[in-house]
């Protein structure tokens, strides 16, 4: 799984609810050193063997993605943890199962960095249930969904084990952005403006909404099976990010016109993740 993020702008792809704890997964190598390169851009890779690859990654994206919340769910910590980058390599032992998307269980990879940040951060957390603002993903009309969301042929789940006995990488690796849709696509690829989503579930889909949001989504779509789309609209003007196309809808607006699917606002509790207190790590 290979997961590219803006440090500007960090978008959660993985299930947020329950807040998880930690199984036991020790790694038998783990290095981090500081990035300065001063590049914006961050790549995770979860590569075959037990091995994880993060460049250019702050503490909060790392606890995004080992705790699998959005960043919304990580609450307080220094300014350095969203500004200071790392890359960071983790070879665990053995060659552990990877978890089947959708599911809402942490990948051993994750539990791994979990460990990591309590190890080499010396990040110490507690877990509350906030009453927050939240989604809920639904369809817009009962019965029909938007022509650009369309059922997918491919099972990735199946494929990714298969993968994983063979000891290779999924997904392969690949050159240049994901397909267009219509072509078979496996995982979930985001960037300025476009997300481009293959052969996962609906929990997937409101998951992969969370950053785009700001809120935590939940889904009440009823919708079974692996689903395919790409979803284009005009992003919201930040610091780093450049000029939308006017012609585009916003993201609320592109979910319900091309994907059929709607975000209605409403309240519900949320596990959000406290960080009491962390640390830089030692270059090794």
């Amino acid at each position: 799984m290979r997961l590219r993020v803006l440090r500007a702008f960090v978008v959660s792809l993985v299930a947020t609810i329950p807040l998880l704890a930690a199984q036991d997964q020790s790694f038998e190598v783990a290095s981090v050193k500081r990035n300065n390169s001063g590049d914006r851009n961050s790549l995770l890779r979860i590569l075959p063997g037990g091995r994880v690859s993060a460049t250019n990654f702050g503490v909060r994206q790392l606890i995004v993605f080992a705790w699998q919340l959005a960043p919304f769910q990580v609450i307080g910590g220094p300014e350095w943890i969203d500004g200071d980058g790392y890359d960071i390599i983790v070879k665990m032992e053995g060659n552990p199962a990877a978890v089947e998307p959708g599911t809402g269980k942490p990948d051993p990879r994750q539990t791994a960095i979990q460990h990591l940040l309590e190890d080499r951060f010396k990040m110490k957390t507690h877990r509350e249930t906030r009453e927050m603002d939240i989604y809920a993903l639904v369809l817009a009309r009962p019965g029909a969904r938007g022509p650009k969301l369309v059922q997918s042929p491919k099972d990735c789940a199946a494929q990714a084990a298969e993968a994983r006995d063979k000891g290779t990488q999924f997904p392969p690796p690949q050159a240049g952005p994901p397909p267009a849709l219509g072509k078979p696509y496996c995982g979930i690829a985001g960037s300025n403006g476009r997300i481009r989503f293959g052969g996962l579930n609906s929990t997937m889909i409101a998951s992969a909404f969370n950053g785009y949001s700001g809120r935590m989504v939940v889904d009440r779509t009823g919708l079974s099976g692996s689903w395919d789309f790409e979803l284009q609209f005009s992003p919201r003007r930040g610091a780093d990010a450049p000029a939308g196309d006017p012609d585009l809808p916003d993201f609320f607006t592109a979910v319900q016109e091309q994907l059929g699917l709607k975000l209605e606002s409403t309240k519900g509790p949320v596990d959000v993740l406290v960080i009491d207190s962390v640390e830089r790590p030692t270059d090794d």
